[in-house]
């Protein structure tokens, strides 16, 4: 295993006698905490996890088809390939236009970012798991988008607007579509000017009753739709950070997206760093294990480490050898690839890169009961093909709430280190 935490921590030793060292400084952007995929009764909310699977499918077939135009389908991972697009069923369909969800659980890991000069105030997710910045426009006047903070181009002297448009299909036959405009952004104190994003004119009604404005995407430029820097990378261009690293605590309470560095009042001990593919655009990470108890039982897989994803999913073949070491488990649902494991017995599972076993708690690890006394609990771990590749698995909240989540441009690496 190749820590670059500790090199680092060397290398600034070796410095110090050399010159003086300045303190760097992050800035902190407290963030709301993302509806779970419990009902209030502790069951499983089976219609809302479809539609989190078909939204995920969605992003990253968008995200494909942007590297494929960006870099080329050469990139691509060993069974990748750009799926067709997933719908909803027609029922859930129907039902997600006029709101599924609880307005006041549904929520993001979300902050407030200003656009423009003054700035024009949005709730935006953050979203490692994709590469572009898009808001509603004051153009836009469906009542998805009313409800919504709405960019106003004119109202900002630093506004300008590019050739080019921005376009995401959603899995309920709409988009999410507008032109493309720069301006300043600011995130935290963190100013960036000429920031590339898209004003949408049309908004998929999958955003009918969430709280949020737009999407902030943190990974890198390869998977952009706009071909353009995202906005992390802009500050780093721009010298407006100290370090080109950022950090998320996701938890129940005290969330916390950490730009310019890593928070250590949040975490303990050293992160441990571990190299990411830069080709795919994504945070992927190679040489994964997936354990259950102290048994390896899949090995040598990539992760993708994506905060805009709500559980994780693997290749169905993997999963179900994964849910196979699970004493008593069996399949849910053998169309979307959940399973069950028994509550009172749940396994002890974790994730390997070659240095410490990162384990998931019993809480995060639990969708909630099949339903009210099934004594059977729906796992975190779903077997769907996401199109990422063969031996690609996708790692969201469901893992991210377990630790300390460091990601690193400076040296393309994510790392990982224990809450304090």
């Amino acid at each position: 295993m190749f820590c670059k935490a500790t090199l680092l921590t060397v290398a600034l030793g070796l410095m110090a006698s050399a010159s003086p060292i300045t303190t760097k400084q992050g800035v902190r952007i407290p963030l709301g905490k993302r509806a779970t995929l419990q009902n209030e009764d502790g069951t499983f909310n089976y219609e809302k996890a479809v539609i989190q699977t078909v939204n995920t499918i969605n992003k990253h077939r968008a995200n494909l088809i942007n590297l494929e135009k960006n870099v080329g389908a050469h990139v691509f991972k060993e069974g990748a390939f750009i799926k067709e697009l997933a719908t909803l069923p027609a029922s859930l369909a129907k039902r997600q236009s006029e709101s599924l969800t609880d307005e006041e659980d549904d929520l993001e890991w979300a902050g407030t970012i200003s656009i423009g000069t003054p700035g024009q105030k949005f709730l935006i997710d953050f979203d490692t798991g994709s590469s572009d910045l898009w808001v509603p426009s004051s153009s836009c006047t469906s009542s998805t988008c009313k409800s919504k903070s709405r960019y106003t181009a004119s109202s900002s002297s630093t506004s300008s607007k590019k050739t080019g448009s921005f376009s995401i299909e959603y899995g309920d036959g709409s988009t999410v579509s507008g032109p493309v405009y720069t301006d300043t952004v600011t995130v935290a104190g963190v100013s960036v000017t000429k920031q590339s994003f898209s004003p949408v004119t049309t908004l998929s009604s999958s955003f009918n009753g969430d709280p949020i404005d737009g999407i902030l995407g943190l990974a890198y430029p390869a998977i952009s739709n706009l071909n353009a820097n995202p906005f992390f990378n802009t500050a780093i261009q721009q010298g407006v950070v100290d370090e080109g690293v950022f950090g998320f605590k996701l938890a129940s309470s005290g969330s916390e997206l950490y730009l310019g560095g890593a928070n250590d009042e949040l975490y303990s001990g050293e992160i441990e760093y571990h190299d990411v593919d830069t080709s795919t655009g994504f945070w992927q990470i190679t040489g994964a294990k997936a354990y259950v108890g102290s048994k390896a039982v899949v090995s040598n897989f990539e992760t993708i480490i994506d905060s805009g994803t709500t559980i994780m999913y693997g290749p169905p073949s993997a999963v179900k050898t994964f849910y196979k070491a699970i004493s008593g488990s069996g399949v849910y649902d053998s169309s979307e690839g959940y399973y069950y494991y028994p509550c009172d017995s749940p396994p002890s599972v974790s994730f390997s890169w070659g240095g410490q076993k990162w384990a998931i708690t019993e809480e995060n690890f639990s969708l909630g009961e099949t339903e009210t006394g099934s004594g059977k609990c729906v796992g975190a771990l779903a077997g769907q093909d996401i199109g990422l590749g063969s031996n690609v698995w996708l790692l969201g909240d469901s893992f991210m709430k377990n630790v300390y989540t460091a990601f690193s441009f400076d040296e393309d690496a994510v790392g990982f280190a224990a809450l304090a």
